[in-house]
């Protein structure tokens, strides 16, 4: 199954918002049921990289590789990196996967990797 992480698009501006808000950050919009879900597109261009070295204990991983993707659409967002050697500036593609489990829980987020 191919999963979607979803922005909200103003319906006054077209301006798509992520991760939610009550207002739109361009055109200050408040009205909620003027939001519109959209699906974020999954190719974009790595800005920026980190990689966490004590991350919590729901990870299961000694080290987390965090990037900041700017996505076709002009969306930013935050994910994990699965990739050897980042580099900003490199394309990237993203696949919703699992990112963190608890005992009852399975939470999904975008995972990079090369394109």
């Amino acid at each position: 199954m191919d999963r979607n992480i979803y922005g909200y698009k103003c319906g006054a501006c077209g301006h798509i918002n992520y991760p939610y808000r009550m207002r739109c950050r361009k055109c200050g919009r408040t009205e909620y049921t003027d939001f519109e879900l959209v699906p974020l597109p999954k190719r974009g261009k790595l800005l920026t990289h980190t990689r966490l070295h004590n991350p919590p204990a729901d990870y299961l991983v000694p080290t987390l590789q965090l990037g900041i993707v700017e996505l076709e659409n002009g969306v930013r967002v935050m994910g994990q990196l699965h990739m050897s050697n980042p580099m900003a500036g490199m394309p990237v593609e993203a696949k919703v996967e699992v990112v963190r489990r608890t005992d009852y829980d399975s939470f999904y987020g975008m995972i990079f990797y090369p394109a």
